[in-house]
């Protein structure tokens, strides 16, 4: 339940009545997204739920901040990548996705809800958000910022575990995801599980660079391969044994601070 110093910032858990009033305010809202697919054999597949979490704590911080601030239902199916042979993962086409991001603005633009960011947790989202919300600045002049968590920690990590450790542990299956839910959601993950060793595999003679790519005499070649072709055990080039709350810690309260002061910025931008 929410109380004075934290309060609801769930779309879903407001009344009818209260909507109404909070809508007329023009609230910043935060549509988080991300997939349900392989991270690591030691991982929750749900990386939809750290999105949905990062919006949350972003959310509050920006409300506790001055800045109305409220958190969309999750889209919880990433678009379709390298990912489809893991059992029980589930996405959508990109032009699903592409078709489904429509309706989600739709909704909320015919009711002059135009403060949007996306929380954006997989890179199979990338295309489609960006060319929803092209479309829709050219259309209506809306502009709907998109932050993709994943990247924007790549590029805090160097500064918060030094750039050595954090070279050795980012990659799919690793950081940022499994420190940030051993710190936010430990008992979704199995440390029994964290792979000992990582297997690349060659496809046709050829050397594999990363999810899909190949190496040919020095020039990069996209291979419509998907990843367990590539990679024995869906961990990437980071290291999970390297992993840790402690990392998760720091990486989810300057993930925060940074979201949350780019929300603020935003809605000054556009009052």
């Amino acid at each position: 339940m929410a109380t004075a110093t934290s309060p609801k910032v769930h779309m879903g858990t407001l009344t009818a009545g209260e909507a109404r009033e909070i809508f007329a305010r023009r609230p910043v809202i935060l549509l988080p997204m991300g997939s349900h697919e392989e991270q690591g054999p030691h991982a929750q597949m749900g990386d939809y739920l750290l999105a949905e979490k990062m919006a949350e704590l972003i959310a509050l911080r920006a409300t506790a901040a001055g800045t109305e601030t409220l958190v969309a239902p999750v889209l919880p199916f990433g678009g379709a990548d390298y990912f489809g042979s893991m059992p029980g993962g589930i996405a959508i086409r990109q032009s699903t996705l592409t078709l489904v991001l429509q309706d989600m603005f739709s909704n909320l633009l015919r009711h002059g809800l135009t403060r949007l960011i996306v929380i954006n947790g997989h890179g199979g989202n990338v295309g489609p958000i960006y060319d929803v919300t092209r479309e829709l600045h050219r259309e209506k002049g809306v502009v709907i910022p998109s932050l993709y968590l994943w990247k924007i920690s790549y590029g805090l990590l160097p500064g918060l575990i030094g750039a050595e450790k954090a070279k050795q542990v980012s990659g799919h299956g690793a950081d940022p995801l499994t420190s940030l839910a051993m710190h936010l959601m430990p008992e979704n993950l199995r440390p029994d599980m964290v792979p000992q060793t990582k297997e690349r595999k060659d496809f046709m003679g050829l050397k594999m660079t990363g999810w899909g790519k190949a190496s040919f005499e020095g020039a990069e070649v996209d291979m419509p391969l998907e990843y367990d072709m590539t990679y024995a055990n869906g961990v990437g080039a980071g290291d999970p044994r390297l992993c840790s709350a402690e990392t998760g810690a720091l990486l989810s309260e300057k993930l925060t601070e940074v979201c949350s002061s780019f929300v603020q910025h935003y809605a000054a931008q556009t009052a």
